[in-house]
């Protein structure tokens, strides 16, 4: 069960950068830290050599100038990518990062992460054991360890196994009546729903049975107040600016 009070910031921006910076990229956590934002959350997932670097699509088309399934490129192929033109010529060159680099540039700023482990389709276990065992050893000397969070079971499983002191969070796409059973069979402290999901009536249910809580994805300040009030801990925006 998670401790009291929970100990990871109210805010953290959806894909490091929110809406305003090229995803999954160290240009959107440089902008969420101008900001004042002290928490992101990304996406990891492993390259064919096994190097945990941060990317949300299974391919590679929609977010840099590579083709093909992003498990199927050794990381001296996806490190070259451009991952920031098609947001924004402005970004132009902006590399995909390893998750090494994402814990060196975190830590000076003073901002903690939760790692979305999202494993390309096969390698679930493989994933979920080599993120949480990289994570434990860069952030070893963090004053707060990052989060871990993921869709999967057997990623979280493996997680667990691999590195139980790392605190982890089971993601849902939606309202599930046994949201607390699953939470409790994989020792996740914290459960992550979409906003639309919670409702006065399960925060109360879910808080009481001592999990914290994120909504995904916030972008309205009226919704993230109603959310705050309601006793969510922790709100992901595409919008942190706003909130």
């Amino acid at each position: 069960m998670p401790p009291s009070p929970w100990p990871y910031p109210r805010l953290f921006a959806h894909r490091l950068g929110g809406a305003l910076a090229p995803e999954n990229t160290l240009a959107g956590l440089r902008l969420a830290a101008r900001l004042g934002v002290r928490a992101v959350e990304c996406d990891v997932k492993l390259s064919a050599d096994g190097v945990p670097f941060l990317l949300h699509d299974d391919t590679l088309e929609r977010t840099t100038d590579g083709h093909g399934p992003a498990a199927a490129q050794p990381w001296a192929a996806l490190r070259t990518l451009d991952a920031g033109t098609y947001h924004h010529r402005a970004f132009a060159g902006e590399p995909l990062p390893a998750l090494a680099e994402l814990a060196g540039a975190c830590q000076p700023l003073d901002v903690v992460p939760n790692l979305e482990i999202k494993p390309c389709p096969g390698r679930e276990a493989e994933t979920g054991r080599q993120v949480a065992l990289a994570a434990e050893r860069l952030w070893r000397h963090a004053p707060l360890p990052p989060l871990l969070s993921s869709f999967s079971p057997e990623v979280l499983l493996a997680a667990a196994q691999a590195a139980p002191t790392l605190p982890r969070a089971l993601l849902l796409e939606q309202w599930e009546e046994d949201a607390a059973a699953q939470a409790a069979a994989l020792g996740a402290r914290a459960l992550h729903l979409p906003w639309q999901a919670l409702t006065e009536t399960r925060v109360a249910a879910l808080k009481g049975a001592g999990y914290a809580l994120m909504a995904w994805t916030v972008n309205d300040p009226r919704e993230a107040g109603r959310l705050t009030a309601l006793g969510v801990d922790m709100l992901c925006s595409d919008r942190p600016e706003r909130l």
